[in-house]
C-alpha cells in the first residue's frame, strides 16, 4: 500500500498545488505578469482623483499652428518671438521642449557675412591732413554716416541668424529651461570630453544612503553652445518605458558617469519655488528632496507619476494653441505667474507615449504631470516593505492551493477562492486610492486563479472518466437486465432498460427483437414506440422505416380499440394478409385460426418451450359485457377455467393453461383431432340414432 501511494503521488490534488505554485513562481517576472501588474496600476490610476495644479499652462504646438506659421521645424526667431511675450507677461518659468541640438542657419547666411566683410574693407580709412608730421598719431576725420550698404547687411545678417536671436531672447527672460536627452545604458570607459560649463552647472551633488544608483547613461545631447549658455538650466527628458512600452515613471535623477543630473520637470518645479540644482538633495535609493518637498522613488530614483485624469471633457490642464498665443487671440497676460511648457503635440511631430490615462500622450503632456505630482506631492509609492507582504502573500495562496484547497468540496472552495480573490483586489483599490500605495499583488492573484482552475478541472476530468466509465458499466448492465426481461416475457420492463442504454449499431438488434415482441403481444402502439427510438438513431437499419409505418398502421386499425374495429366482434388477431408477426397469447405462439364461434375465435397453438400443440380459446369478453360487469365475468372465467383444469377424464378435453392478453382472455387447451358436426345436421346426412346416443353418452 506504501508503495501504491508513493507511485501514485504524482495524480494527488496537492502535488498539482505544488507544481502550480513552482510554475508561476518561476514566471513572475516574466512580461506577461508584469504587464498585468502594470495594467492593474492603471486601473488604480483611473479609479483615484486628484485635482492637477492651476499652476501649469501648456502651449501647444498643435496642427492649427504648423498649418498658418509654416512647416516644422520652424525658424527660431519664432520661438525668441514666444520668449518675448512670455517674459513680457512676467511668467515665472518657461519651459521648451524642443531640443536645439544643431544650429540652424539660412543658406544665404554665409553669402552675407561675406558681404559685410567685404564691406567693411573697402570703407575709407582716415588720412592725415597736409603738413603734419607723419609720426604723429592720425587725427581721425569727423565720422562720416554709416554706410546705408554695410546697414543693410548687418540687419540681414542679424536676421538670418536666428540662433542668436534665440539666445538673446532667452537670456533677455533668464526663465528659460530647456532638453538634453541622455542614452540609457551602461558607459564604456570614460567620456570623449567633458560637458561644457552650461551644462555641468546643472549637475547635483551624489546624495547619501544606499548603494542603488540612478539609472545609468553613456551619452548625451544637449543644446547647442549659443543657445545652452543663454537658458536659465537644463534637465533631462528622458523616459524610461515600462515592461509593456508604457510611461508610468519620471527619472528625477540621472546618472552621467560620475555625475547625477535632474529631470527637467525637478528643474522646472524648483525653479517655480526659486531654487537652483544645489537644492536639488538625492537620498539613494529612497527619494529626492527640494526643500520641504520629499517625493519618494524607488531605488533607481524613479517617482511613480500620478496622471490626472480628464474632467468633464475638457483636459486636466489648460493647453493653447501656440498659433493662437503668438498672434494675440489669446493674450499673453494669461500666463502671469504661471508655469508654461511649450512643446509640440501635432500629429508626426515628436513621439507619443502610452500612460494610464492616454494611448497617446504627447511629451509636453506628460512633462505637466510630472510637475504636478512633484509640486502637489501627487505620486505613488511602492514602499520598501511592499515586497515582503507580496512574498507573504504569494507563499500563503500557494499554501492555500497545495494543504486546504485539495481537502474542500468545489462549493467551499469557490466560495473561499473568490473570497480571497475579492480581498487581494480591494486591498490593492484601497490602497493606490486612499493611500498612493502600490502593491504588486496580481501574481499572487495570478497563482490563486490558475492553482483554483487547475485544481477543479483536474477534479472534472477524474470525475468525467470516472462517470465515463460507470456510464459504461451501467449501460452494460442495464442491457443485459433488459434481455433477461425480455427473455421473461416482461416486454414493458425490458423497455424501460434498454432506453436507459446509450443507443449503438449493437442495441439495435435488441431493440429490433423487443419491439417484434410487442407485435406478437399486439401491442403496436409500444412496437411503434421501439422502432422510433430506433429511427432516430439509424433510420436505415434493416427494414425499420417499414416496419415503423407498419405498427403505427396496425397501431389505430387492429382490434381492442383500434378505429377499424369499432363495433365488430371475434376480429382475428392474425390480420389480413399474414403482415403480423405471429402474435403470442401468453408464452403460446399463434399459428392459425381453427374456428370462430359467437363469442371467440379459436386458434391453433404452440407452447414454443416444451413443442406442444394446444387449441386457444380467446374471448373478447370487453366487447360482450358493460365495464360494471367486466371484473365479476372475468373472476367467473378463470375460476371455471381453473375447475375445468381440476379434471382429468379421457372424455373431457385437458385444459393447460388460462390468462389474458389486455381485454383478451384466452383458455389453452388439448388440441384433438376430428371433424365437425355441421354437416351430419343436415338432413339426408344425419348419424344413425345408435351413434349420436353413443356420442352424447360419453360428452355426458
Amino acid at each position: 500500500m506504501m508503495k501504491s501511494m508513493k507511485a501514485g503521488f504524482w495524480k494527488a490534488d496537492w502535488f498539482l498545488g505544488v507544481v502550480v505554485f513552482v510554475l508561476v513562481l518561476f514566471s513572475g517576472g516574466s512580461d506577461l505578469l508584469q504587464s498585468l501588474e502594470r495594467k492593474a496600476y492603471d486601473m488604480g490610476v483611473q479609479a483615484s482623483s486628484r485635482a492637477p495644479s492651476d499652476k501649469i499652462a501648456v502651449i501647444a504646438i498643435d496642427d492649427t499652428s504648423i498649418a498658418n506659421l509654416g512647416r516644422w521645424p520652424w525658424s527660431r526667431d519664432v520661438h525668441a518671438k514666444m520668449a518675448d511675450l512670455l517674459a513680457g507677461a512676467k511668467a515665472k518659468v518657461i519651459a521648451n521642449t524642443v531640443f536645439f541640438s544643431e544650429p540652424q542657419l539660412d543658406p544665404g547666411y554665409d553669402y552675407i557675412t561675406k558681404l559685410l566683410d567685404l564691406a567693411q574693407k573697402t570703407a575709407p580709412q582716415p588720412q592725415l591732413q597736409p603738413g603734419s608730421d607723419p609720426s604723429a598719431a592720425p587725427v581721425p576725420a569727423p565720422a562720416p554716416a554709416e554706410n546705408p550698404m554695410i546697414a543693410l547687411l548687418k540687419e540681414a545678417e542679424a536676421a538670418l541668424n536666428t540662433d542668436r536671436r534665440l539666445a538673446e531672447s532667452y537670456a533677455k527672460a533668464g526663465n528659460v529651461l530647456l532638453p538634453m536627452l541622455f542614452t540609457l545604458g551602461e558607459p564604456r570607459g570614460k567620456p570623449d570630453k567633458a560637458l561644457p560649463d552650461f551644462a555641468q552647472r546643472n549637475a547635483i551633488a551624489a546624495g547619501k544612503g544606499g548603494d542603488v544608483l540612478p539609472l545609468p547613461t553613456a551619452a548625451v545631447q544637449i543644446p547647442i553652445d549659443i543657445i545652452g549658455k543663454s537658458a536659465a538650466g537644463l534637465g533631462h527628458l528622458n523616459a524610461n518605458p515600462d515592461v509593456d512600452g508604457g510611461i508610468r515613471t519620471e527619472s528625477l535623477v540621472l546618472m552621467y558617469f560620475d555625475q547625477f543630473y535632474p529631470s527637467l520637470s525637478m528643474m522646472i518645479a524648483a525653479r517655480s519655488l526659486n531654487l537652483g540644482p544645489a537644492d536639488i538633495k538625492v537620498q539613494l535609493g529612497e527619494s529626492v528632496t527640494l526643500q520641504k518637498l520629499r517625493i519618494r522613488t524607488d531605488p533607481a530614483l524613479q517617482m511613480y507619476t500620478y496622471f490626472y485624469k480628464d474632467r468633464e471633457g475638457k483636459p486636466a490642464f489648460q493647453v493653447d494653441s501656440f498659433y493662437d498665443v503668438i498672434t494675440g487671440k489669446i493674450p499673453a497676460s494669461k500666463y502671469a505667474d504661471k508655469i508654461v511648457l511649450i512643446g509640440p503635440t501635432a500629429a508626426g511631430v515628436g513621439t507619443t507615449s502610452v500612460t494610464p490615462v492616454s494611448p497617446a500622450m504627447a511629451p509636453v503632456l506628460t512633462l505637466a504631470h510630472s510637475v504636478s505630482s512633484i509640486l502637489q506631492e501627487h505620486f505613488f509609492v511602492a514602499p520598501g516593505w511592499g515586497w515582503v507582504f507580496e512574498k507573504v502573500m504569494f507563499l500563503l495562496i500557494g499554501a492555500y492551493l497545495i494543504v486546504l484547497l485539495p481537502r474542500l468540496k468545489a462549493g467551499a472552495a469557490a466560495g473561499i477562492t473568490a473570497g480571497i480573490l475579492a480581498t487581494l483586489i480591494a486591498v490593492h483599490f484601497i490602497l493606490m486610492t486612499t493611500q498612493a500605495t502600490w502593491l504588486q499583488l496580481m501574481v499572487p492573484c495570478t497563482l490563486l486563479l490558475i492553482g483554483h482552475i487547475a485544481l477543479i478541472s483536474k477534479r472534472f476530468i477524474v470525475t468525467e472518466a470516472a462517470k465515463v466509465k460507470s456510464d459504461e458499466t451501467s449501460a452494460e448492465s442495464n442491457r443485459m437486465l433488459g434481455l433477461a426481461y425480455q427473455g421473461q416475457g416482461q416486454l414493458d420492463m425490458a423497455w424501460d432498460k434498454f432506453r436507459q442504454v446509450p443507443l449503438s449499431e449493437a442495441l439495435l438488434d435488441n431493440l429490433y427483437n423487443l419491439a417484434l415482441d410487442f407485435e406478437r403481444k399486439r401491442q403496436f402502439n409500444k412496437a411503434e414506440s421501439v422502432f422510433r427510438h430506433m429511427h432516430a438513431f439509424n433510420p436505415k437499419f434493416r427494414d425499420l422505416e417499414q416496419k415503423l409505418s407498419r405498427a403505427k398502421q396496425l397501431s389505430e386499425t387492429v382490434i381492442l380499440g383500434g378505429a377499424a374495429a369499432a363495433g365488430r366482434t371475434n376480429v382475428s388477431i392474425l390480420g389480413e394478409g399474414g403482415a403480423v408477426e405471429k402474435p403470442m397469447l401468453g408464452r403460446y405462439q399463434v399459428e392459425k385460426e381453427l374456428g370462430k364461434g359467437a363469442m371467440g375465435v379459436v386458434y391453433l397453438g404452440k407452447d414454443p418451450k416444451i413443442g406442444r400443440v394446444v387449441a386457444i380459446k380467446t374471448m373478447a369478453l370487453s366487447q360482450e359485457f358493460e365495464a360494471e360487469e367486466l371484473t365479476e365475468v372475468k373472476e367467473r372465467f378463470f375460476r371455471e377455467a381453473e375447475t375445468a383444469g381440476r379434471l382429468s377424464h379421457p372424455n373431457i378435453v385437458t385444459i393447460y393453461d388460462a390468462g389474458e392478453e389486455h381485454d383478451l382472455c384466452f383458455i389453452a387447451m388439448e388440441l384433438l383431432k376430428g371433424g365437425d358436426l355441421v354437416p351430419f345436421c343436415k338432413p339426408g346426412n344425419l348419424l344413425p340414432a345408435e351413434k349420436v346416443v353413443a356420442v352424447v353418452a360419453r360428452a355426458a
